[in-house]
């Protein structure tokens, strides 16, 4: 309970405004030049950020079971040198002294 993490709370999206009035009548004007035509709107970009973040952790985990199986492999082989030297001592103390 020492490390109880406080979050903020959620941003919520305003609510779209509600128009009561009516339209006005538009009036249809020809351009007095080329800067004033329409644009058609900017389509936007790939985003790669969502990407990223899955490579990243894709990454990541990958790193840490590797560093995790290797530190096992390590265990295992450290535990059966161990074993082996024991075992030859152990023989070498259990035969009989003229086979020594």
């Amino acid at each position: 309970m020492l490390l109880n993490p406080k979050y903020p709370p959620a941003p919520t999206a305003p609510a779209a405004p509600v128009s009561t009035s009516t339209a006005l009548p538009q009036h249809a004007h020809a351009p007095v030049c080329a800067c004033q035509q329409a644009h058609p709107a900017a389509t936007p970009g790939h985003r790669f950020a969502p990407t990223v973040g899955v490579v990243a952790g894709a990454v990541a985990a990958v790193v840490t079971v590797g560093v995790i199986l290797t530190a096992l492999l390590v265990a295992v082989t450290v535990a059966a040198i161990s074993v082996a030297i024991v075992a030859v001592i152990l023989r070498s103390l259990l035969a009989p002294p003229r086979q020594r």
